[in-house]
C-alpha cells in the first residue's frame, strides 16, 4: 500500500502572500492609472463585415485604412481568410460604408460589403454597467452558497480567492493594453466559475480532514488536504489549458482575447485555490471546532426517558 506524499504548501504561504500582494498592487495601480482598453462593445462605434475574393493579410488592410484617415481601425479575420471584420470607433458618417469600400478597393481588389452595424455609446455604457453588476452578483451568490454549504470562514476564503483572480486577470489586460470586449467579460465570469469549482473541491477535503484527523493542527490538515487534491487539480488545469491554447493558436483572431483571458484566469485560479483560499482559512484561525455540528441544547442530559 502506497503512502500519500504530503507537501508543505503552507510552509510557503508568506512568500505566496507577498507575490499575490505585489501582483494585486500592480494590477490595481494599472487599472487606476491607465484603465482598460475598452472595445467597440463598450465605447460605441461601427462594425463592418467585408468579403474578398482571395485570402488577404490583415496588416496591409489595417495600413490602408489608417492611410485613409480611419483612426485606430481594428481588423480581424471573420470565419475564413477571405472575410474580414472591421471595427471603427466614433460616430459614423452617412457614407462610412462607401468610404471604407473605396479604401479597400484602392489596390484593385474586389470587395463586397456584407453588413454594417453601429453600436451607440449609450448601449456600450449599459453593457459595461450590466457586466459589472453581473460580476458583483456572482460574487455575492458564491459567498452565500459557500457559507451555507460549509462555514462563513470558507465563504470569506472563497470570495477572497475569486476577487484575487478577477483583479489579476483585469490587471493583465490593463498592463499589456489588450483590448477588453464582451468576449473577455464572458471569459472573466467563466474564470469565476472555474476558480470556485476548484476552491469547493479543496474546501470539501479540508472540512472532511478536520473531522477525521482529530489530533492534527490546522497547517497539517490543510497541507494533507491540498496534497490529496493536487493530482485532480493539476490534471483538470492542464487539460483545460490544452484546450485554451488550441483556441488561442487555431481559433482565429476573433477569440484571441477570450482565450487569453481564460488562460490567465485558469492559471491564477489554480494557484489561488491552493494558496489564497487555504491561506485565508489560516488567517481566519480555522479550527476543528468551527466544523463540528452544533449540539442541541439539553442533548447531553437526555437519558432517553419520556
Amino acid at each position: 500500500m502506497t503512502t500519500q506524499r504530503i507537501y508543505d504548501f503552507m510552509g510557503q504561504r508568506k512568500l505566496a502572500a507577498m507575490a499575490s500582494a505585489l501582483l494585486i498592487v500592480i494590477s490595481v495601480g494599472s487599472l487606476a492609472s491607465k484603465g482598460l482598453v475598452l472595445g467597440l462593445d463598450f465605447t460605441g462605434g461601427t462594425l463592418i463585415e467585408v468579403g474578398f475574393e482571395q485570402p488577404v493579410e490583415i496588416g496591409p488592410i489595417r495600413s490602408r485604412l489608417a492611410d485613409s484617415q480611419f483612426n485606430d481601425p481594428v481588423v480581424v479575420h471573420f470565419g475564413t481568410e477571405t472575410d474580414l471584420l472591421i471595427k471603427l470607433q466614433g460616430e459614423p458618417a452617412a457614407d462610412l460604408g462607401d468610404k471604407v469600400l473605396a479604401s479597400l478597393r484602392s489596390s484593385g481588389e474586389a470587395v463586397e460589403l456584407r453588413r454594417i452595424e453601429f453600436v451607440g455609446p449609450q448601449i456600450g455604457a449599459e453593457l459595461r454597467d450590466d457586466g459589472g453588476l453581473g460580476m458583483l452578483s456572482a460574487l455575492a451568490v458564491v459567498m452565500l452558497y459557500v457559507a451555507i454549504r460549509f462555514q462563513y470562514k470558507f465563504s470569506l476564503a472563497a470570495v477572497s480567492a475569486l476577487i484575487h483572480d478577477v483583479i489579476i486577470t483585469l490587471g493583465f489586460f490593463s498592463v499589456l493594453d489588450v483590448e477588453f470586449d464582451l468576449t473577455v467579460l464572458a471569459a472573466v465570469l467563466a474564470v469565476v466559475g472555474y476558480s470556485l469549482n476548484d476552491t469547493i473541491v479543496v474546501s470539501d477535503r479540508i472540512r472532511e480532514n478536520f473531522r477525521v484527523l482529530r489530533v492534527a493542527d490546522p497547517v497539517a490538515v490543510i497541507n494533507e488536504s491540498l496534497s490529496q487534491t493536487l493530482g485532480r487539480t493539476v490534471i483538470t488545469s492542464l487539460t483545460t489549458l490544452l484546450v485554451l491554447f488550441a483556441l488561442f493558436f487555431f481559433g482565429g483572431e476573433l477569440i484571441h482575447n477570450f482565450a487569453i483571458a481564460l488562460i490567465v484566469g485558469v492559471t491564477v485560479g489554480t494557484y489561488s485555490s491552493i494558496y489564497i483560499a487555504a491561506n485565508m482559512l489560516l488567517t481566519l484561525s480555522i479550527s476543528r471546532e468551527d466544523l463540528l455540528p452544533t449540539e442541541k441544547e439539553g442533548a447531553a442530559f437526555d437519558d432517553g426517558m419520556p
